[in-house]
């Protein structure tokens, strides 16, 4: 009952307050999504690049959060940049609340010297909302002793709103070292699915940065054996999350670890053979919402990297971390 209780309180409030501030689903395996967390990412790995992924937080719980994103992107010499298409679907709450996105990405490719490149990269996005007026519940519709039995009074107003959304971003690297900046929803457009009320979709900054540290010679898989510590801060309308950890790969194997605002662990496991790599990694809260009751977050990733010509011996490649 607990549970039912919460969504219909986060639903009531959804449904009746004047100015609704939302915030962008966030996925865990940040690197399986580059062009996701900034589009300067976009044709960093020179070659055609696809990637899905698929994250489910807080399984246990009637309002949880099921997000999917595809994404596409690669290098143009004759444009000197890397051109990009990224689609997410996300469903709050068993599908009451549904967003979908559909961006065109494009990132700049400069070459400062032989060690470093600046990137600067822009998307440009279409969303679609969705309300699914059928799965709310309204305090009329309440019976002290039987729960939800009576028909609310409450008029369908609005359900889905259509709306443009503007992204940018900028990351410097060089062979073993890199650092990025990003801000989502410039133009902070009205997301409101209900008529008569306004809801500015909030900007989103990223600030991120890692680096790769070789730890010896190549071992039985022929790639070198390496730590890459990395650091990621978001801020979105007042709240603030701060990722700090690390991966250990060897050869085609990598495991990380991270902590995310001292309210929860990120562990995950990954496989990246060059042309195929597929990820896994899970969230243990340590909050009162612990995983006992919430689940925690499962998240997978799978990408493919088409072979193309060899590349030029100027190209220089980014030492960014799989998942």
């Amino acid at each position: 009952m607990k549970k039912l209780k919460y969504l219909v309180i986060l639903l009531i409030g959804l449904s009746t307050s004047q100015e609704v501030i939302a915030q962008d689903p966030t996925f865990t395996q940040f690197y399986a999504n580059p062009i996701y967390l900034n589009p300067a990412f976009a044709g960093t790995n020179r070659c055609a690049r696809f990637g899905v992924n698929y994250r489910n937080e807080w399984p246990k719980l009637s309002a949880n959060y099921v997000t999917y994103s595809a994404s596409y992107d690669q290098y143009f010499k004759n444009i000197s940049g890397g051109i990009g298409v990224l689609a997410t679907h996300d469903q709050q709450g068993q599908g009451t609340i549904n967003t979908t996105m559909l961006g065109l990405v494009y990132s700049y490719h400069l070459k400062l010297n032989r060690r470093t490149s600046l990137l600067f990269g822009a998307r440009a996005a279409w969303y679609q909302k969705s309300l699914d007026w059928d799965k709310l519940k309204f305090g009329d519709q309440i019976d002290p002793r039987r729960g939800f039995i009576y028909k609310t009074g409450d008029l369908k107003r609005g359900g889905s709103r259509g709306f443009f959304d503007a992204s940018a971003g900028m990351l410097i690297y060089t062979k073993s070292f890199f650092a990025g900046v990003s801000a989502h929803h410039l133009n902070m457009p009205d997301e409101s699915m209900i008529l008569g009320t306004g809801s500015k979709l909030p900007m989103r900054f990223t600030a991120h940065a890692g680096a790769e540290i070789k730890l010896g010679g190549k071992s039985k898989y022929s790639n070198v054996t390496s730590i890459m510590p990395n650091i990621i801060v978001q801020y979105q309308q007042g709240f603030m999350e701060v990722n700090i950890g690390t991966y250990f790969k060897y050869g085609v194997f990598t495991a990380g670890a991270w902590l995310r605002n001292k309210d929860a662990f990120i562990l995950s496991l990954g496989v990246n053979t060059g042309t195929f790599k597929i990820g896994y990694s899970y969230d243990i809260t340590v909050s009162k919402l612990n995983n006992g009751i919430s689940g925690g977050s499962h998240e997978i990733s799978m990408g493919y990297n088409v072979n193309c010509k060899k590349k030029s011996p100027s190209w220089r490649t980014i030492s960014c971390p799989s998942f």
